[in-house]
């Protein structure tokens, strides 16, 4: 193929038509990104994108990721990319793909340290803790200027992840430090009892759970599955995060619906004040817990 014998316009509808016959749910939304992302062009432009003629290099990457995403690869990965609250991430396989319900997490947590930021002229220390691509950490330091965070994970492929990010957000990087090691064993032994607001979207999918074939073949287990029943990890975060809280501390936990009801109460045997509270679809999704004064 010479350069200029096909247009951005007929791709886009071989691109839909080619998802649409793989089956999937929404060929003509990951078509669409698909061109905008293979072209380098803004979703506000590309109406006026559409009718110009496509490189040879063009076409070459318009097909690679059509192909792979044919093949079932999650569109996130495809891309590379992903919005995130006010945020645009750098998305693979190495971590999690960012989802709506985290956001719902995140905000949570923006809501936690920006209460403790009124009334003091002190740096609010957070700790992220399983922070995969650093989404959650990246926008409490994005969105809370007063915020310091430290972003841990087991992983130092998801750590890598999140350092790439760091990279793309500016002067709030230098409030972030990144920690490699499992939940509290990565953090300083300074910040033991320190700690305003601890912060985690750990794995929470027992063993046995069935997933998507989507998630399954394509994220990375380690971030999904906690264990038999599902709770390991939070349980752990649960139990061990009064150590790391100062008194007046918080914790803020994604997980799954039918589990917010055994933390909330896990989470008050161990004195905290307790609250549950839902994702953008209505159904529980987060914990709260914050200590009693």
């Amino acid at each position: 193929m010479s350069d200029g014998t096909v247009s951005w316009a007929e791709l886009m509808s071989e691109a839909e038509a080619r998802l649409h016959r793989a089956g999937l749910q929404s060929p003509r939304v990951d078509a669409r990104r698909i061109v905008e992302e293979a072209s380098g062009t803004p979703p506000s432009e590309l109406h006026q994108l559409l009718g110009e003629l496509v490189t040879v290099r063009g076409v070459a990457r318009f097909d690679a990721m059509v192909a792979r995403r044919e093949a079932g690869e999650p569109l996130q990965y495809v891309l590379g990319n992903w919005s995130f609250r006010d945020l645009e991430v750098m998305v693979d396989s190495r971590a999690l793909i960012p989802r709506p319900e985290t956001e719902v997490v995140a905000g949570l947590a923006i809501d936690e340290v920006t209460a403790r930021s009124s009334g003091t002229s002190r740096e609010i220390l957070v700790a992220d803790l399983g922070t995969g691509s650093g989404v959650i950490a990246l926008s409490v330091a994005t969105e809370c200027p007063r915020s310091r965070v430290l972003a841990t994970d087991v992983s130092g492929d998801a750590l890598a992840v999140a350092r790439a990010n760091l990279a793309g957000v500016g002067r709030a990087s230098t409030r972030v430090t990144l920690h490699e090691g499992d939940w509290f064993a990565a953090l300083p032994p300074a910040v033991r009892g320190a700690l305003d607001v601890i912060v985690s979207n750990p794995p929470y999918i027992g063993d046995d759970e069935a997933l998507p074939a989507v998630v399954a073949d394509h994220e990375p287990v380690t971030a999904l599955r906690a264990g038999p029943i599902g709770t390991e990890f939070l349980g752990t975060i649960v139990d061990e995060a009064g150590e790391w809280l100062r008194p007046d501390g918080a914790l803020v936990l994604e997980m799954a619906p039918m589990q917010t009801e055994g933390i909330a109460a896990r989470a008050q045997l161990h004195g905290y004040q307790a609250s549950i509270h839902e994702d953008l679809t209505g159904r529980a999704r987060a914990v709260v817990a914050r200590r009693a004064p």
